[in-house]
């Protein structure tokens, strides 16, 4: 078939061309890894400890760590603290490399921390110590008293109120670190396992001791305001430790600012930035004026300048970490302290 012109002649129709050749899309170039050389040297004698070669950009300082574990078995991850600087802060686990201000070839400065001890061990042997040693007080076994007071229960009723609301402390806290806290950091040293235990275990002995003894004389009190002020400063240290478990997802090391909750022992958040020490302090005051016992008053006061100490090392970490923190907070008192 063909084509008509304007005269009627018939013009051959044009011969298809070949079908045009689709070309294959260019293959995008690779980027090439730029692996890094890391150097570990100790922090003291500056001595070259290991060398890294081709770690990935992006490994993280406790990906280093476990590197430099299987050259140096002694020190496994825990007791590590790997530093830009000999006398710098220590980097956590979850830097990366390459955000760090080093080049291709880093190096970092290792200090041994020393044995580390979870912090679960270490909260569980600290809280046991006082439970035990008070309720050997409190049933007066043999050796603590006279001979003529062994397992013999005293008259007076704040004894046994005073036990109750010591070993419930106690227990709380127990279940707490078993069921309820989620820590930053999963290891302490071992040496401050001993610190620890010696004053929680000290004070314990010591303020049980009075308290139980057979000549003690119980103080004139409001004995249910200060029943109900216990009891309330209680629920609000355990409402504020889940409010704090919450901020955290379980794994994560993550820091969030924290806010009241629809639980109204949380709103104390408005005015204090570590509201647990706030109720901490709150429930050793009541004890202290339920049993008006002067071992229970200078441990409240010891307590109360180290919680002091943490709440204001926590409340200058908050401010530095997160541009947007509350003005209005303060570390442990509302416009106080």
């Amino acid at each position: 078939a063909g084509l008509e012109t304007s005269n009627g002649a018939a013009v051959p129709a044009p011969l298809p061309g070949p079908a045009p050749v689709k070309r294959k899309p260019a293959k995008k170039a690779k980027k090439a890894v730029v692996f890094f050389e890391v150097e570990i040297l100790d922090a003291k004698t500056k001595d070259k400890l290991c060398f890294l070669d081709k770690v990935e950009p992006n490994a993280t300082i406790g990906e280093i760590k476990s590197m430099f574990h299987k050259s140096h078995p002694q020190w496994y991850p825990a007791r590590q603290s790997i530093r830009l600087d000999p006398k710098g802060k220590s980097l956590k686990d979850e830097d990366v490399l390459q955000h760090l201000p080093v080049g291709t070839t880093a190096t970092f400065y290792f200090r041994d921390l020393g044995a580390q001890i979870s912090w679960v061990t270490v909260f569980l042997t600290e809280y046991t110590g006082p439970l035990v040693i008070y309720l050997m007080f409190y049933f007066r076994v043999p050796f603590i008293y006279a001979p003529k007071y062994d397992f013999t229960t005293s008259k007076h009723w704040v004894v046994h109120l005073a036990c109750m609301c010591h070993s419930f402390h106690y227990v709380k806290r127990l279940l707490e670190t078993l069921f309820v806290h989620r820590f930053s950091h999963g290891t302490m040293p071992l040496r401050n396992i001993f610190k620890n235990c010696t004053y929680y275990w000290g004070f314990a002995a010591w303020m049980a001791y009075y308290i139980n003894h057979p000549l003690y004389t119980p103080p004139i009190y409001g004995e249910q305001q200060i029943r109900l002020a216990l009891i309330f400063c209680q629920i609000g240290n355990f409402s504020i430790h889940i409010a704090l478990r919450n901020l955290r997802p379980p794994g994560s090391k993550t820091r969030k600012i924290p806010y009241p909750t629809k639980n109204p022992f949380t709103w104390i958040f408005l005015l204090v930035s570590c509201p647990n020490y706030t109720y901490e302090l709150g429930s050793w005051l009541g004890f202290t004026l339920m049993t008006q016992c002067l071992p229970v008053a200078f441990f409240t006061l010891v307590g109360f300048i180290q919680m002091t100490v943490w709440a204001k090392g926590k409340h200058r970490s908050y401010l530095k970490e997160f541009r947007d923190y509350p003005p209005l907070r303060s570390p442990i008192l509302p416009f106080v302290l």
